[in-house]
């Protein structure tokens, strides 16, 4: 009976232990941001051919603050983010490894005829103060509005560097993509949409990126940009971790990320 108990006990342990938090071997998971997915996709893959051996997965966005709940929980080992932490965040001891800058783009349904816009422009298209893309000398077509939340970081962003978007309030018709996927989506499937987000390659098949105030999102003059990094706890860093933390600020990776229209964040 006593040695009934005993295995009893040891089986609940062992099953408390595997459903308290993320468990080494059981597959290194990198959840967070929408922002760069594409491309940390393919940082993920070079990795995996470096290390066959780490199930590695980077799954669909969950946000910045649902991978850092998610690191912060020990529910998963490493987190992506496309903001800075907050003091509180620092204090419970995560830890932030930027990896790329991604500069922010705003893109359209290509139906707009629309390539390239002035700041002030985008301010009242934003505002609904323009709402016919004929106005801007293209199609004749409602634009379509999409926006982000506010906690969202490529907004965050545009805020804090675009010309005329700190206080700006948004249209009321206007939809809220709640990811950075959904906006994509959005502005490739209705005519007349704009929308805005992450830069990577893969945006200029299928939308038109624009060039605000005569720059390119990859021009050196653009204002806009994000910052990738990589999270953790404090004191969880093992060899699974270790590895992909190094391989994503490797030179391959900085090639990966240059090919998507990044910067490489090299300290």
């Amino acid at each position: 009976m006593r040695r009934s108990i005993v295995g009893l006990a040891v089986s609940l342990g062992m099953v408390f232990f595997h459903t308290g938090g993320a468990v080494a071997g059981a597959g290194l998971n990198v959840v967070g941001t929408g922002d760069g997915l594409e491309m940390l996709r393919e940082i993920g893959d070079g990795f995996s051919v470096e290390h066959p051996d780490i199930d590695l997965s980077i799954p669909p966005s969950i946000g910045s603050g649902g991978g850092i709940a998610a690191v912060s929980s020990g529910a998963e080992r490493l987190g992506r983010v496309a903001r800075p932490l907050k003091e509180s965040e620092v204090a419970s001891g995560l830890v932030y490894l930027p990896i790329a800058k991604i500069p922010s783009a705003v893109f359209t349904h290509p139906s707009t005829g629309v390539s390239a816009l002035s700041s002030e422009e985008l301010v009242k298209l934003y505002s609904g103060k323009i709402t016919n893309w004929s106005e801007l000398g293209g199609a004749d077509l409602r634009v379509k509005l999409v926006r982000r939340e506010d906690a969202d970081s490529t907004l965050q962003v545009l805020r804090g560097s675009m010309p005329g978007w700190k206080d700006l309030k948004f249209a009321p018709r206007s939809k809220t993509a709640v990811t950075t996927q959904d906006a994509i989506n959005t502005a490739m499937d209705v005519e007349g949409a704009i929308a805005f987000g992450p830069y990577s390659q893969p945006l200029e098949t299928g939308l038109s990126v624009l060039k605000i105030d005569g720059h390119h999102p990859t021009d050196e003059a653009y204002p806009s940009a994000v910052t990738l990094a990589l999270i953790y706890k404090e004191g969880t860093l093992d060899g699974e971790m270790e590895a992909f933390v190094d391989f994503s600020r490797s030179d391959k990776a900085h090639a990966l990320i240059e090919n998507y229209g990044g910067v490489p964040v090299t300290k």
